[in-house]
Order: structure tokens, then C-alpha cells, then sequence
């Protein structure tokens, strides 16, 4: 590597006043805060949801696998650098990392919320703080603005305002306010994000589950499937035929399972799209998913493996920090050993130079 790695996924953790500081005055007494249970520690409270967010899993980064818990947290042991944007550039320099493209983490939990005007004001508050939280290191905190996509026009108007406040690019809501991603009523959303040269991600966990089936443990192997989801969607819906300079990251889903999955679609669309009443599409579904989509991982060795089944700009590494699947401060020992095998171009193209390119960094 002649330059640091560039992680393409990590988080903030939102600090007290996140919400209730930026959030529109009418909201401010049911905005999103921190309370503390004496059983479960500091936790963020979401009017309107069940689900709290207790603080423990949220910044496990650097912990022992034995060392993690998700209750018990308070807010001032987490790591500093989750809030405050000058601790963070030395939590970067320690992992050996050059820039961040930084995502929320209860902003994550919000996208499943069902309420879209609550939603839409919340996201809009994270977005103010998030411009002053990486306003400190533009170079190396490169922020993504959310929207709740209540509609298609506020969707477009929220991806100029974002763009306008310096982020480069979208964390979308795994479900919109109207219909799905593939009626193509959103298709002013596509050639918006085309226009702007705004790319747009989609995060795991930001679409509600069915209830996991079997032990506990398991509902970890199905966090994936939300993102798989949507991107046959658009695939299979024609949205990236319509809009071929459409990009679109899938973040945090891992990447090893990419080359089987694209092996499946065009199975799928050459054997049974018939019966199945698929829509004609100007090329195979692997070529829309190879051409238009990035796939970020962390610890994946797979993914490195599998590289030269997938195309040479869609593997963007991430270390997740501060999060609990984190490699941090580990992440050159982690790189060392999964690219072992790689040519120094190809590695360089995974671990900084396809997220520079896709995101148009300096």
C-alpha cells in the first residue's frame, strides 16, 4: 500500500443531545435520547418503538469476543471518538486508517420506524449534527446524509439539500413511505442521484426482519437478507436498465456470498422468468449487479478470496469502528493475513481505491 486504507463503513455513536439539539422544536419532547436502567445501563429511547438501543454492543470495538455485552453500558466509557470528531481522527491513526465514510447507528434503528413524519424529522436532526461532527475533517470524515423517502419529491428534495450540505452520498431507508423500490414512480429518486452524482447505500438492519427462527445465535446469519433483497429488486425491477449510471452500495451485508448470488439471479431470469412473470431485462441480472453495486465488508476473508469473481471496483474494505463486528485496532493485522494472496493493484483497489472512486474523494 502507498496510501493508508480508506474504511468504506464505520459509525458514530449519537451522543445525548444528537437529536433533541437539532430536532424540530414540535418533536423535541419525543426525540430520540439516552435514559439509564438499572439492569440494562444507558440505553437510547425511540418514541413509538418497543426496541430500545442499549449502549454495550454499540462500541465493543477492540473488546475480547468473552468481553462483549450488550447491557450494562454507560455512555462516557464508550469510545470518544463515536461523538467527538477530534478523538476519532487518533482512533483512525491507531487502526492505520486514512479516512472513514461514517454512518449512523441508532439512525439505523430508525429506518425501521413506522411512523414517516417522526422519521423524517429525526433524520433531519441527525444530519445537522452530523455536518458539525465532520465538518472538523472533511478529508478524513466523510459524512452520509439520510432521508426517510416519505415521498418521491421529498426524497429528491433531501438528496440536493444533502448534497448541498457537503455529504457524499445516501443512507437509504430499507423500506420507502410509497409502494417499493422497484415501481418505478421512484425513478426521478435514480435520475436525481445520477444527476447530483450522489451515491446511495443501504445498510444492514435497516429493514425489519420476520421473527428469527432457532436459537438466538441465528438471527445473526439472517441480517444480510434485507440487503440482498433490495438489490434484486432493483435489479429485477429494471431500475438500474433504466438508469445504468445509477450506484448504489450495499454496506455491512459481507460480500463472500456476491458471486453465488449473482450465479442465482441469472438463473433464475434465464430458467423460470417466464412463469414467473420477470420483466424483460437489455442484460443478465449478474451484469446490473456487477456494473452498478459495491459491496462493503470487514472481516470476510471469502471476500478476498473471491475477488476475481467479481468485478475489479465493487470489494470496498470497512472496519465497522466503533462497532462490535469491528477489526479495530486490529485492521492492518486482519489486512495482512486476508490479502496475503492479492497483487499489491488489486489490493490497493479494495482497500482505498474503489471507495475513492465510487464517493469521487480527493
Amino acid at each position: 500500500m502507498t496510501l493508508l486504507p480508506i474504511s468504506a463503513d464505520s459509525h458514530i455513536t449519537e451522543p445525548p443531545d444528537c437529536y433533541r439539539a437539532h430536532i424540530d422544536p414540535k418533536f423535541r419532547d419525543v426525540a430520540p435520547h439516552i435514559v439509564s436502567d438499572s439492569r440494562l445501563g444507558d440505553i437510547y429511547v425511540v418514541d413509538g418503538m418497543k426496541q430500545t438501543i442499549p449502549m454495550g454492543l454499540v462500541a465493543g470495538a477492540g473488546l475480547d469476543a468473552s468481553q462483549l455485552r450488550k447491557t450494562g453500558a454507560k455512555f462516557e466509557e464508550l469510545h470518544r471518538g463515536g461523538w467527538d470528531s477530534k478523538v476519532r481522527l487518533a482512533d483512525q491513526d491507531r487502526d492505520g486508517v486514512g479516512a472513514e465514510i461514517i454512518y449512523p447507528t441508532v439512525g439505523m434503528v430508525l429506518c425501521n420506524h413506522k411512523d414517516l413524519d417522526y422519521k423524517t424529522v429525526c433524520f433531519e436532526a441527525y444530519n445537522r449534527w452530523l455536518a458539525e461532527y465532520v465538518a472538523h475533517a472533511p478529508d478524513r470524515l466523510i459524512g452520509m446524509g439520510q432521508t426517510a423517502v416519505r415521498t418521491v419529491a421529498e426524497g429528491v428534495a433531501d438528496f440536493v439539500r444533502i448534497k448541498g450540505m457537503g455529504f457524499k452520498g445516501v443512507m437509504m431507508p430499507g423500506m420507502p413511505g410509497v409502494s417499493d423500490y422497484d415501481d418505478p414512480i421512484y425513478d426521478p429518486l435514480w435520475e436525481a442521484s445520477v444527476a447530483l452524482d450522489l451515491p446511495l447505500s443501504f445498510h444492514i438492519l435497516t429493514t425489519a426482519a420476520e421473527r428469527p427462527r432457532g436459537p438466538k445465535i441465528n438471527s445473526f446469519l439472517s441480517i444480510i437478507r434485507g440487503c440482498q433483497d433490495i438489490l434484486s429488486t432493483m435489479i429485477f425491477g429494471g431500475v438500474f436498465a433504466r438508469f445504468p449510471a445509477l450506484k448504489v452500495a450495499c454496506v455491512e451485508a459481507d460480500a463472500g456470498w456476491a458471486p453465488h448470488f449473482m450465479y442465482r439471479m441469472d438463473h433464475a431470469y434465464k430458467r423460470h422468468r417466464y412463469w414467473l412473470e420477470g420483466m424483460e431485462l437489455p442484460r443478465m441480472p449478474s451484469e446490473y449487479f456487477r456494473d452498478n453495486i459495491r459491496l462493503t465488508f470487514q472481516d470476510d476473508h471469502v471476500a478476498f478470496q473471491l475477488a476475481d469473481m467479481l468485478g475489479p471496483n465493487q470489494l470496498m474494505w470497512a472496519n465497522d469502528f466503533p462497532h462490535s463486528d469491528s477489526t479495530w485496532p486490529l485492521s492492518q493485522q486482519v489486512i495482512a493475513e486476508q490479502t496475503s494472496h492479492m497483487k499489491p493493484e488489486q489490493k490497493q483497489r479494495v482497500l482505498r481505491d474503489n471507495v475513492r472512486e465510487f464517493y469521487g474523494l480527493a
